[in-house]
């Protein structure tokens, strides 16, 4: 597990030789313990006592619906394992529906099959044993296949990516209310990098295996790599929504739609949200794609040439609190070299977890099994308060630069977020 594998090379939450300079923040996940921590894993639960979780509903005023689709692009080999004559993906869109009641199910925060994995290898290097939570019992809000509600008008459309190793459903209580508030989002995993991801029959892909030596040049050469491959996943990925946007189909994968996603879609407004090495992408694609108009990068280093670049366009960088630009050089060549609206936070209390569902997940875990270390991944921050705040200020960004509709939350500090801070 990439994220986890690589604490051996950085120190506490630092990554470093990502970019020249070194960067200090991280463009990883980063579920570990900071250095001189040696996490405790925790003994099972007894049968029947598994722990389970909730998320936080959305607060739009939408009911929200989702897909889980396969898209496969036949252009290009798999970039990460050559051996794969093409490039598979699983992607979930999530997007304002019709009140359908209880006639349709509710989305499961993970799949059954990609929980199973994730309790197995990626919950135990954050204290969490193996067979202790219920990780598939976890719901989300929305309702599978629900129809799309046609009140919302036509959707501008965000891409979301996570963190390095980080499954597409860590940034579910962002997701879901920024659909409840009329986006249609896009999420991707981003196979055989991702921790897990799980396809229709079955089939889990894991990440390819890491180096058994790593250096920070060798971190550096897997993180840029992993930026490439995602980079053309999410151009990619656009490229299928745009043709959803025409009435088409999303491709030979996608089987039937939800009634009305056909058209949906409002390719002249687009955003991307990252977290991590997402946040890095969102940047680059930002730069790179005249179809992106606006993006938000949760606490993560730039890596790449946009480091230097910076953007034309408008984008927000959010950061947790220990993280600054004088700890992470790369934010600073990155907003110096930007010309489009830019805005900074500060997260106070929050740590690089704080921007994932971790945030409200691992102080459930805490709350039944107390040796797990939840303030090592996630900081002190309020949980309920944080994602509060993330929600207004990132939906704000985007109904700013997609919707046009006036903010004053990004020109002085609001009173009702006190931990979040407008950094000049």
């Amino acid at each position: 597990m990439f994220f986890v594998k690589i604490t051996a090379m950085v120190a506490g939450l630092a990554l470093a030789a990502v970019t020249a300079p070194a960067t200090a923040a991280p463009a990883v996940l980063a579920h570990h313990a900071p250095a001189g921590h040696r996490v405790t894993l925790a003994h099972p639960a007894p049968a029947g006592h598994r722990v389970t979780l909730a998320l936080p509903a959305p607060a739009g005023p939408y009911p929200v619906g989702t897909l889980a689709v396969r898209l496969v692009d036949r252009s290009r080999p798999d970039p990460l394992v050559r051996s794969e004559p093409y490039r598979e993906l699983m992607v979930s869109l999530w997007y304002p529906a019709k009140d359908t009641g209880r006639t349709l199910p509710v989305a499961p925060h993970m799949a059954p099959l990609a929980a199973a994995d994730w309790d197995r290898h990626s919950a135990p290097p954050m204290g969490i044993a193996a067979g202790a939570v219920d990780w598939a019992a976890t719901p989300a809000h929305a309702r599978v296949g629900a129809p799309v509600d046609r009140r919302a008008g036509r959707l501008p459309v965000v891409l979301f990516g996570s963190g390095d190793g980080g499954p597409r459903t860590l940034g579910t209580s962002l997701v879901e209310d920024l659909a409840a508030r009329g986006y249609l989002v896009v999420t991707v995993d981003h196979t055989y990098e991702a921790d897990q991801v799980e396809f229709p029959g079955g089939r889990v892909a894991r990440a390819v295996p890491l180096p058994k030596k790593l250096t920070p040049r060798v971190i550096a050469k897997l993180l840029a790599r992993h930026s490439r491959a995602r980079l053309a996943d999410m151009r990619f990925v656009l490229d299928r929504i745009a043709a959803l946007g025409h009435g088409h189909g999303l491709g030979e994968e996608a089987g039937q739609l939800p009634a009305g996603l056909r058209g949906a879609p409002d390719l002249s407004r687009v955003g991307v949200l990252g977290q991590s090495l997402g946040g890095s992408v969102a940047a680059q694609l930002v730069h790179d794609d005249r179809r992106v108009d606006a993006g938000v990068n949760l606490d993560g280093g730039y890596v790449g040439r946009v480091a230097k670049t910076g953007v034309a366009k408008p984008f927000l960088q959010v950061a947790a609190e220990a993280h600054t630009r004088a700890s992470e050089p790369s934010w600073k060549s990155f907003r110096d070299a930007s010309t489009g609206w830019k805005r900074e936070l500060r997260f106070a209390g929050a740590a690089h977890g704080s921007f994932t569902d971790l945030q409200v997940m691992l102080p459930q875990i805490a709350a039944a099994l107390p040796k797990v270390p939840a303030a090592d991944f996630i900081g002190t921050i309020d949980p309920g308060r944080s994602v509060s705040a993330q929600r207004a200020y990132v939906a704000a960004f985007f109904d700013l630069h997609l919707n046009r509709r006036p903010t004053r939350l990004f020109d002085t500090p609001d009173a009702r977020f006190p931990e979040v801070s407008l950094i000049p």
